[in-house]
């Protein structure tokens, strides 16, 4: 009889130590759900990077009337790209430096701040244009122009220097909301608000001026990307930690929990921004052969497609995180180059620069108003 009495009761006290733990345990993912979850991802991939590439032709053209009143380009050069993997390296080490000293929650709270600013600019920046078509009438569209400058005569310098409306005030008004709901529940659907505005904006303004910049720029973080997810816990540490929108993410046990599932998959913000800048480049090369074809744009953007799916295949087989740029870099240089060899426009591919044709009159600007000085 004891020994029935000493079984229930450890039975019952194993219950109760379980039961917490079990409740906040993940549901485990479905194929269903894993299909869904991974569709979403790559939706959310090639999107940005579809409509972001389309707004960096747009992008490029304002550019380009800048740099006539004399303004530089804002555009990545090759020893910016050699640097930038240091640069990326740092600041993850940083960050994950700072996750072992301080506390997480601290630390996320810092950052939560941060990119709740960057986020509502961001969307408000891209969702203006549509926000303001539904603005009621009974709201007057009245413009302002915000202007600070430092300096005068030769030296005067413009430090802010922003057209806007009070349609403008209610886009900005609304994402605001957004960023709200993003501070008070850290939803994923606020979350990927957010990041699909900073890829889509990073594509559009992010600019590489040549191939040979995006090459260098792609080959550094594909050494990158492998070292460390593979060499060192510190990417996927800083990834699991680090709550601020910077990574997409979609729950794999959507159709068990509905909205307040938890069990994700995600993508980072790098996996598409990088790749997305050399495939944008592309288009804008597209648009200078004039041959009312986008083939490099398309081609490679399919190829990005496909690295991804290497990726989640991959990942699946190993059962570990696997660096993304490790097939997407390899995919996005190795088709338009090849595409550029069967076609003939290897030359062309690797003598395109953004604003090659600028340079060119603006250095023979001062050379005319020169020669009509001496006359």
């Amino acid at each position: 009889m004891a020994d029935v009495v000493d079984g229930v009761v450890s039975q019952v006290k194993e219950f109760l130590t379980d039961a917490p733990v079990n409740g906040t345990r993940k549901t485990p993912a479905t194929p269903e759900g894993m299909a869904m979850a991974y569709t979403s991802l790559l939706l959310m991939a090639v999107l940005p990077i579809f409509f972001g590439s389309l707004r960096s032709v747009r992008y490029r053209k304002v550019q380009m009337v800048r740099m006539e009143s004399g303004a530089k380009p804002e555009t990545m050069t090759r020893k910016d790209a050699a640097f930038f993997p240091l640069i990326a390296s740092a600041a993850l080490f940083g960050l994950y430096i700072f996750f072992k000293i301080f506390s997480k929650e601290y630390v996320n709270l810092l950052l939560t701040g941060y990119f709740f600013i960057l986020g509502v600019i961001t969307l408000t920046h891209l969702a203006s244009p549509l926000i303001n078509t539904l603005v009621p009438a009974a709201i007057p569209n009245i413009p302002f122009h915000l202007h600070f400058k430092s300096g005068s005569g030769d030296q005067e310098e413009d430090i802010i220097n922003y057209k806007f409306s009070s349609h403008d005030i209610v886009s900005l008004i609304c994402c605001s909301i957004f960023g709200a709901w993003y501070l008070w529940k850290k939803h994923w659907i606020a979350n990927n608000l957010f990041g699909i505005a900073f890829a889509i904006s990073g594509v559009e303004m992010l600019h590489l001026n040549n191939i040979v910049t995006g090459c260098i720029l792609l080959c550094g973080l594909f050494v990158y990307d492998i070292f460390w997810v593979f060499g060192t816990n510190v990417m996927v540490t800083v990834a699991s930690s680090f709550e601020a929108p910077i990574k997409l993410v979609f729950p794999q046990d959507l159709l068990e929990k509905g909205l307040s599932a938890s069990n994700f998959a995600m993508l980072g913000l790098g996996d598409i921004v990088i790749p997305g800048i050399f495939v944008a480049l592309l288009l804008r090369f597209d648009h200078s052969l004039n041959r009312n074809t986008k083939t490099y744009f398309y081609s490679t953007l399919f190829a990005y497609l496909l690295g991804l799916l290497a990726t989640i295949f991959v990942m699946h087989v190993f059962k570990h995180a696997q660096p993304a740029l490790l097939y997407l870099v390899p995919a996005c240089i190795s088709v338009p180059v090849g595409v550029a060899l069967i076609k003939g426009d290897i030359r062309a591919l690797f003598a395109y620069e953004d604003y090659e044709e600028l340079t060119e009159t603006s250095s023979q600007k001062p050379a005319q108003s020169k020669s009509k000085k001496q006359k």
